[in-house]
């Protein structure tokens, strides 16, 4: 399974639990805990609302394509 999102470490950066952000989606918790192991993936419109609510650059949520 090909890591898409960093939904886990950003959401340990900023301090909060998957059960936190389930509570402020209206999400079951499993559907989050799929979305930080990679086993399914958030839509746009829903990262777009992790981010608003984490206060991150959406971006930050996504793995990069780039070459480093």
């Amino acid at each position: 399974m090909e890591n898409l999102n960093r939904l886990k470490a950003v959401l340990a950066d900023a301090g909060q639990t998957n059960k936190w952000l389930a509570e402020q989606l209206g999400k079951d918790p499993v559907t989050i805990s799929k979305w930080c192991t990679n086993t399914t993936q958030p839509d746009l419109l829903t990262l777009s609302k992790i981010a608003a609510l984490l206060k991150i650059d959406i971006r930050e949520l996504l793995v990069s394509t780039s070459p480093r």
